[in-house]
């Protein structure tokens, strides 16, 4: 491999690199919040999840993915996992509530 394909393909790891971290830090962010919502929640005896909201954040993300060209079964697939995660966190605190 030449030292020119080998500087390109370093520079576009190091940029993967810095999403990757962003990434974790906007999921950090989010699930702080999700916390504040499953407090909230218990506090008020609400249901951990809330699959109306859940079905009108599916529809607006996959109308995302489609504007910013990523796969909307991705995006919705993406969403799925990050909601089931937050919906655990909501039913471990209103057990302990």
């Amino acid at each position: 491999m030449s030292d020119d394909v080998t500087g390109e393909l370093n520079r576009l790891r190091d940029s993967i690199d810095n999403m990757d971290a962003a990434l974790v830090h906007l999921l950090a962010e989010r699930f702080k919040i999700t916390q504040q919502v499953g407090v909230l929640k218990a506090e008020h005896g609400l249901p951990p999840a809330d699959p109306a909201r859940e079905a009108r954040q599916i529809a607006r993300l996959r109308a995302l993915a489609l504007e910013a060209k990523l796969d909307p079964e991705f995006a919705e697939k993406f969403l799925n996992f990050v909601v089931a995660e937050v919906v655990r966190h909501h039913q471990s605190i209103a057990e302990r509530a």
